[in-house]
């Protein structure tokens, strides 16, 4: 992050972070760039905000934000008032249920449950990740993996074809964390025994 920094200082480019999954306190912070000791000009932001209601929004440093006048950009879901009293509602609601606090503490906790399944099934090569937003990276193929854990209620999906992508809510408990990794250990279990 520190060297996309400095190529956009030394080159007069901007820093414009994507922060529409990583950002309103998935990863345990308001913005996922905040774990690094980088600003970036531009942040983009959507999902989250709006708690399931359509929003775009962007912010970006004052000496940006400043050329952006009326007429220069727009956005499909940016500005109605349905979209900005949900947006306004997911903030408070972030800050009064302590959420950041519960993503970064539900995090560590899912995290070690699986570093301790990774040590049960070969198949997982290694977990990453930052607060509820983790990667379970595999040694093989994941889409059988992900089948078998939605046959057994529980939702995850596989990206790259091989990393298991483990998002849950950011109001998760440790006793659906718990739930969630015994159903995974259980599939783990049956694809190791065929």
């Amino acid at each position: 992050m520190q060297t996309i920094r400095d190529l956009c200082d030394e080159y007069g480019a901007l820093m414009i972070l994507d922060e529409v999954q990583t950002g309103l306190g998935r990863t345990g912070r308001w913005f996922g760039y905040q774990h690094y000791e980088v600003t970036p000009d531009i942040i983009t932001m959507a999902k989250a905000l709006g708690g399931g209601t359509a929003i775009g929004a962007m912010m970006a440093r004052p000496h940006i934000a400043a050329s952006l006048v009326p007429g220069t950009h727009a956005s499909t879901f940016g500005g109605n008032p349905l979209a900005c009293a949900a947006g306004i509602a997911v903030i408070e609601a972030i800050e009064e249920e302590h959420l950041l606090e519960n993503a970064k503490t539900m995090g560590d906790y899912a995290r070690s449950r699986l570093e301790a399944l990774k040590e049960k099934h070969p198949v997982i090569d290694h977990i990453r990740g930052k607060g509820l937003m983790i990667g379970i990276q595999l040694t093989a193929p994941g889409a059988d993996i992900v089948n078998g854990c939605l046959e057994k209620g529980l939702r995850i999906n596989c990206t790259q074809g091989n990393v298991l992508r483990f998002m849950p809510s950011m109001v998760v408990t440790t006793e659906e964390i718990d739930l969630a990794v015994a159903v995974l250990d259980e599939v783990l279990t049956q694809g190791e025994a065929q």
